[in-house]
């Protein structure tokens, strides 16, 4: 099987040769600073390209957030911090040495006026922009070489994800029980804006999945509640279902952190079909996953605390997911990016004993 025959065969519970091995979450900055002073070789500069993984889906680069594009600029820069306003206009300040969640001091969307002036400026979905560089080409390789190919990518393709990039977390989730027309109005537009763009891509290329980036939960549940994730979410999510079911896209998936079982069945019955990255930390045990929603497609759900421990743990947290693997529909992963108290042996020794389990 090729990587995305592979990709989609296991997602679908169909049989399959193995199961993917993706290596998909890299390390955090400070962590490949780690590496390479413990030894990565130096000409090592793809931290997957020394274990031969597969392919994951690939995002066709077209632009589906802010167009024109807003460009990083530095506002105010110290030895500890930088401010800068990012790609979706909020102003936000980062520590320098140090990985942790931004602190977003302000956000470009502050009312009704705020939004109808951000929809009027920076979303409009016939932006021509939107189009523009040569993806045509790359995907025409992608689908070459039996890569799967994904529409809807982190952070600009979301319902919730980009909704809470306008008004911030907070007003966000006031805003949907003050002001529940402007809410429908920003995922509405948000939603048509994606259409709009996918269905200019689907005429020239084979799309096997539509991704949205949500982050909507935490470690005790999700941020909005099933009853306002169907009110609000579930209209969008059915729209962009039904465009997959008319264009053969056989996948829906929705990145969150957290623990998102309450919203779980209202997404499935929306028609999400693959959802990731099932956080141990917040109780996300895929075992147990998979006997509540035997078809439901899984990534992650390996704990990425155990590759700081060594060895031993590591071993141990494998085994754990071990039944996961062989009952299908997951792909094991780690359950998200790479903290720098993991040693580059122990990545290595992970990524090295993750394939021969998979083999076996």
């Amino acid at each position: 099987m090729n990587d995305r025959e592979r990709f989609i065969a296991c997602l679908l519970g169909e049989p399959v040769d193995r199961a993917p091995y993706w290596l998909f979450w890299g390390p955090w900055r400070t962590t490949w600073e780690r590496w390479e002073r413990e030894g990565k070789p130096a000409h090592v500069r793809d931290y997957r390209a020394m274990f031969q993984p597969d392919q994951p889906p690939l995002a066709v680069p077209v632009n589906c957030g802010p167009c024109p594009v807003i460009e990083r600029t530095v506002l105010a820069e110290d030895d500890e911090t930088v401010t800068f306003i990012d790609s979706w206009g909020i102003k936000r300040r980062d520590f320098k040495r140090s990985e942790s969640m931004s602190e977003f001091l302000q956000f470009p969307v502050s009312d009704r006026a705020g939004w109808e002036r951000f929809k009027a400026e920076r979303l409009n979905p016939d932006d021509p922009a939107r189009l523009s560089g040569d993806w045509r080409v790359q995907c025409a390789d992608w689908m070459r070489k039996g890569y799967p190919i994904q529409l809807g990518y982190y952070p600009d393709v979301g319902i919730f994800g980009t909704y809470r990039w306008l008004l911030g977390d907070e007003e966000a989730l006031v805003c949907l029980h003050t002001d529940p027309d402007l809410v429908h109005d920003i995922m509405d537009h948000m939603t048509s804006l994606y259409l709009t763009v996918f269905e200019q891509v689907v005429r020239e290329v084979r799309v096997d999945v539509i991704h949205l980036w949500e982050d909507m939960c935490f470690r005790n549940g999700p941020l909005i509640s099933p009853k306002a994730w169907e009110q609000f979410m579930g209209p969008c999510y059915r729209r962009i279902k039904l465009f997959a079911q008319q264009h053969n896209i056989p996948l829906l998936s929705v990145d969150t952190d957290g623990d998102p079982d309450l919203i779980t069945p209202p997404m499935m019955r929306a028609g999400v079909n693959f959802l990731f990255p099932m956080e141990v930390a917040a109780g996300c045990d895929v075992n147990a996953w998979q006997s509540r929603y035997p078809c439901l497609g899984m990534m992650g759900g390996i704990d990425k605390r155990a590759l700081a421990d060594g060895p031993a743990a590591i071993d141990c947290e494998l085994e754990r997911i071990r039944p996961a693997i062989k009952r299908g529909r997951y792909i094991p992963e780690l359950d998200h990016l790479i903290p720098d108290d993991v040693s580059w042996d122990n990545y290595c020794y992970y990524a090295q004993a993750l394939k021969r389990m998979i083999d076996q």
